[in-house]
């Protein structure tokens, strides 16, 4: 790269043009990423970053004009990046004043699968003293109602919520009978469940209310059977019906899907995309296991290790690229929230990449006994002791202590990204989060040490890997657009 000059020597006045604040770091051996304030990025060789550091860059250049007019540099003919950086940072902010707008209702801890990368401490289906009560369903939603967000989801989960369908219908319907008297928000519902109790009286709630459905699908029979195991071992052929009995109802799109890499997917990347294509969904999230609740207890998330997962996550995302190619639109989810990020100005509103994070600002968790959580996350890390991220009880506690307490203003303060130690000066800060719960649970502190970071090594590593197509292949990119507009 060369030696760089003292900081003088890049603002004189006979200079050509003047730099505008920029990170950078290497992409290979010959390559630069470099992003601007607002997460602009740009890609280029090292002499050619060498050449702009030291004013040395031809103005009749292509990078010259590229880097000029993405916001890494101004001069005499144009300083028009003064006036647009500003926007487009707040554009990427503009989800912050929102506040919170995703309520989780975890209405009962009972559940009949018996998963063991589970992050919930699930009980028996007998023990009804971990379901949620009207009345702390009704604290709740008074409390929802007091965030200032125009938009409010409402997602129920547990254990398996339709252990506890009548509280479910209990709260959709005190919802929609506050809002049609006091308030004016447009509300969203979804149900998180594995579909095995999936009812008619189920089926015809949801299609009256326009509720949602979110479920598991960790990929073809055998698979998802041995990681899903239930009574009956019927697990796959449950969620199936389940999908087809809601489409048959409600139409192609009411129902989504999740899956979950454990130590037997990782050699199954096609069939688990083979599988979901086979059952006509267009976009698959490939998630790691997380390292919280009950998935600790049964050491599950410590049956392969961070460079196993990286490995089985680009091989989809190939194959997905692939698929795209021949012709037939299909989505990698993780991938789409972070070309958004990448190739927009639009906040994702994805709570893992969120800068502060997202919890408790973006999405917070009313448990079955009324307390009250930062994450989902923090919540599965309470069931096995630790309430280090609890906000509060609905039964006790006020909307402003909840949500302004010392609790919530920590995870705040120390998870915006923009100011914390390796973050801030990261080349991808823009395009991560922060990620408190994960780094306590992991490292014991809500900042934790990046260098050693889990989370870190595994989305700088996505960041790279993207970036590397999107700089090597004009048709990937194209197709990396599609997503990121959608």
């Amino acid at each position: 790269m060369g030696n760089f000059q003292p900081i003088s020597f890049y603002s004189k006045v006979e200079l050509s043009y003047q730099l505008l604040p920029f990170r950078f770091t290497a992409l290979d051996s010959t390559r630069v990423v470099m992003t601007n304030m607002a997460g602009e990025f740009y890609i280029a060789s090292r002499e050619v970053v060498a050449d702009l550091v030291h004013h040395l860059l031809d103005a009749d250049s292509q990078a010259y004009l590229d880097l000029r007019t993405r916001g890494f540099l101004v001069d005499s003919k144009t300083r028009t990046a003064m006036d647009t950086l500003p926007i487009k940072i707040r554009s990427r902010l503009s989800n912050l004043p929102t506040f919170t707008a995703l309520h989780l209702f975890v209405v009962t801890l009972r559940c009949e699968h018996s998963c063991p990368y589970c992050q919930v401490s699930r009980q028996s289906e007998s023990k009804v003293d971990f379901d949620m009560t009207e009345e702390i369903a009704d604290k709740a939603i008074d409390l929802m109602f007091q965030s200032p967000s125009d938009f409010l989801k409402v997602e129920f989960q547990g254990g398996e919520p339709l252990l506890n369908f009548p509280l479910i219908k209990y709260v959709v319907e005190r919802c929609l009978a506050k809002n049609k008297i006091n308030s004016n928000r447009q509300l969203n519902f979804v149900i998180t469940t594995n579909l095995a109790l999936i009812t008619d009286e189920v089926i015809d709630f949801c299609k009256l209310h326009k509720v949602d459905i979110s479920t598991s699908l960790d990929g073809p029979y055998d698979l998802h059977n041995k990681n899903r195991p239930r009574p009956g071992n019927n697990s796959y052929e449950l969620t199936v019906e389940g999908i087809n009995r809601l489409r048959r109802a409600m139409g192609p799109n009411c129902v989504s899907a999740l899956m979950t890499t454990t130590n037997h997917s990782l050699k199954r990347v096609k069939d688990i995309i083979d599988e979901y294509i086979k059952l006509e969904f267009n976009n698959i999230f490939l998630r790691a296991l997380s390292p919280h609740g009950f998935a600790i207890k049964t050491k599950m998330y410590q049956k392969y290790k961070n460079e196993e997962w990286l490995e089985f996550y680009k091989q989809g995302l190939l194959y997905i690229i692939e698929i795209n190619k021949n012709g037939f639109e299909f989505i990698e989810s993780y991938a789409q929230i972070i070309l958004k990020k990448m190739l927009t100005f639009e906040p994702t509103g994805y709570v893992d990449l969120m800068s502060p994070a997202g919890a408790g600002i973006a999405a917070v968790v009313y448990n079955y006994d009324g307390e009250v959580y930062a994450s989902d996350e923090s919540r599965m890390l309470a069931e096995i002791g630790d309430k280090k991220f609890k906000l509060g009880n609905v039964l006790t506690d006020s909307y402003e202590k909840i949500f302004i307490g010392e609790t919530l203003l920590e995870i705040v303060e120390d998870s915006f990204t923009k100011s914390t130690p390796l973050c801030e000066e990261c080349a991808f800060e823009d395009y991560c989060g922060a990620d408190p719960v994960y780094h306590y649970a992991t490292q014991g502190n809500i900042i934790g040490h990046k260098a050693m970071s889990g989370f870190c090594s595994k989305n700088m590593s996505i960041f790279r890997f993207l970036l590397d197509l999107i700089d090597k292949d004009p048709e990937t990119y194209k197709i990396f657009r599609r997503w990121a507009l959608r």
